[in-house]
């Protein structure tokens, strides 16, 4: 005799050796028993969870020599035939197939029909989501009143897809994916009816490569029985899955905690030698991290006889929490990422450089700059990314009052002096830049008054030379820096003495005066003079700016453009001697 796989050879035949679909099994089994049965049913569910099981149980249910009822004989000829697929009032239709409207008719036509043996006609539609919109319009009415010997039942994975005015005709059942434990012990109790050895670390690694499909997992184990010669072995079904040994992760672990680049490349690397897939090693890794952190919060979690629980338990209590968070978090952001990398080893070891990288951030104490007074972070203040704030020099905030008539001075950026300028006594000016007026506004509120750092020049800087062309220095210096650039486009010069520059900008374009773009600003103005300037923002009407001057121009050349076209006498003849019109905003001018 032929070797029957293990999906067809134990797919279950009632509803008691039915896994996994209780809430189903239980609705089905009451209904049957009250005789309260409906002419359509629709099973929802991923692959391999029972659909097409559950179709074939309810049709023996229906059609059993001893009448309806919940637990089928399974000996007589409907409950036989139905097993085997020859029965002739059970009709199991593929509609990725036979989807078109001549298929349902010809099915429809077949159903007005008393049944040749039976109780019931069952007709069982899959994947019913692939039929047209021709055939389910074909369906409605027979599907809301077929005859009364007819039963529908309908299987999809994508129920998304089904009309609404197919589901509301329905007893709908959402079958769900088979939890992990329950593949394992029916597993379990599979092959010890098969008298095939198995470890169980190896059904434990089926059971999540199945990921809630029994199906699947049984054909898993149909290949490690063949990999491993008629016996399912851990390290067999490792290696048949490409699944990393759990002894690697935990070696992953122990160096990332000694903070030892050096093993966990070199564990990489090893990996690579054994062709071991790097996505399933993060998926396993992440795997472990969700362990460690039920073993830090509830240790009685992890069962007493798991064959790591010793070792789990020791490294929960050696990872802070906060460094378990984010392992877990760059682990699984390191597997949705993989794909990317410039391939699976850089990535892998990108990530674990990187939970390396946030440890090392983490435990080494921030260091203030020198001569500031900024106490060190204590562990307490670390942020979520695993690193606390760095310390940092405190921000002087430098506010110049406004001149008698002058626009008050929204924003200050300025250099963070040295010490040594600290200390020298600096003389006033002799010659002050005159005081430029102009109207009065209203503060603007969203604009802080906040010095901002710059680069660290000499003092001693001799005058510039330069012309004053502000629109030149945005153009040509300031074309690459984005919403910074916007925002020096859009303000007018309106002093410049070598040390200080004050510039003004419309209430129009107020917004783009934010802190972040003041201080990217102030910084490309200090690179391009080779000094400290001290850059003041003020707000006012409506100014000459480089922006302006530009829309100015543009709507000269337009203007010049339009003017051109209107007179060329060869237009002039198409719209008086055809009728031509020339379409609005089709001029353009050449430069």
């Amino acid at each position: 005799m032929s070797y029957q796989v293990l999906a067809r050879k134990w797919r279950p035949k009632s509803f008691g050796s039915l896994v996994g679909q209780d809430h189903v099994v239980q609705a089905l089994s009451n209904a049957l028993s009250q005789q309260r049965l409906h002419h359509a049913y629709l099973f929802t569910g991923t692959r391999g969870v029972g659909k097409t099981t559950l179709s074939r149980i309810l049709a023996k249910s229906l059609n059993c020599a001893t009448g309806i009822t919940a637990n089928p004989c399974g000996e007589c000829e409907a409950c036989l035939a139905i097993d085997i697929g020859r029965y002739v009032d059970y009709v199991e239709m593929d509609a990725a197939s036979n989807r078109g409207i001549a298929d349902m008719v010809s099915l429809l036509e077949q159903a007005i029909y008393a049944p040749s043996s039976g109780r019931f006609k069952v007709y069982m539609i899959d994947e019913v989501h692939m039929l047209t919109k021709e055939a389910f319009n074909a369906m409605l009415k027979t599907l809301e009143e077929p005859p009364a010997h007819v039963k529908f039942i309908l299987a999809t994975t994508d129920p998304q897809k089904v009309p609404v005015t197919i589901l509301s005709r329905c007893l709908q059942f959402n079958l769900r994916q088979m939890a992990s434990s329950t593949i394992t012990a029916h597993l379990q109790d599979i092959l010890g009816q098969e008298q095939i050895p198995f470890e169980p670390a190896a059904l434990q690694l089926i059971a999540r490569a199945a990921n809630g499909s029994m199906r699947d997992a049984l054909s898993l184990t149909d290949q490690a029985i063949a990999y491993g010669n008629q016996s399912v072995r851990e390290g067999d079904v490792r290696s048949m899955l490409g699944a990393i040994d759990q002894s690697y992760l935990y070696e992953l672990l122990r160096a990332l905690i000694a903070n030892d680049a050096v093993t966990l490349l070199n564990i990489a690397q090893q990996m690579e030698s054994r062709s071991i897939g790097f996505e399933s090693a993060l998926n396993d890794l992440a795997a472990l991290l969700h362990l460690l952190a039920v073993a830090q919060h509830s240790p009685q979690a992890i069962a007493d006889d798991h064959p790591e629980r010793q070792t789990l338990l020791d490294l929960a209590a050696t990872l802070t929490a906060d460094m378990l968070q984010l392992y877990y978090q760059i682990c699984i952001l390191g597997h949705r990422d993989i794909g990317l990398a410039p391939d699976a080893y850089a990535g892998f070891t990108m990530t674990l450089l990187r939970m390396l990288a946030f440890k090392a951030d983490a435990m080494t104490p921030a260091v203030p700059a020198a001569g500031s007074s900024t106490p060190q972070e204590g562990p307490s203040s670390r942020g979520n990314a695993g690193g606390g704030a760095r310390a940092a020099l405190a921000q002087n905030r430098q506010v110049s009052p406004p001149t008698s008539g002058a626009a008050p001075i929204l924003a200050t950026a300025s250099a963070e002096p040295t010490p040594a300028e600290v200390n020298r006594t600096v003389p006033p000016p002799t010659d002050p830049a005159p005081a430029i007026t102009v109207p009065v506004i209203p503060e603007i509120e969203h604009i802080p008054q906040q010095a901002f750092s710059s680069p660290v020049m000499s003092a001693d800087n001799p005058p510039l030379a330069w012309d004053g062309n502000w629109r030149a220095l945005v153009e040509n210096h300031l074309s690459k820096l984005g919403l910074v650039r916007a925002l020096a486009q859009n303000c007018e010069l309106v002093n410049f003495d070598g040390d200080e520059m004050t510039l003004r900008i419309s209430e129009a374009h107020k917004h783009l005066a934010s802190a972040n773009y003041l201080d990217k600003l102030n910084t490309a103005l200090n690179n391009h003079f080779g000094r400290r300037l001290k850059l003041n923002i003020t707000a006012g009407q409506e100014a000459n700016t480089p922006a302006r001057q530009l829309a100015v121009e543009k709507a000269e050349l337009q203007d010049q453009a339009t003017q051109a076209i209107m007179s060329d006498r060869f237009v002039q003849g198409l719209m008086q001697e055809m009728g031509a019109t020339i379409v609005p905003n089709s001029i353009k001018p050449l430069h």
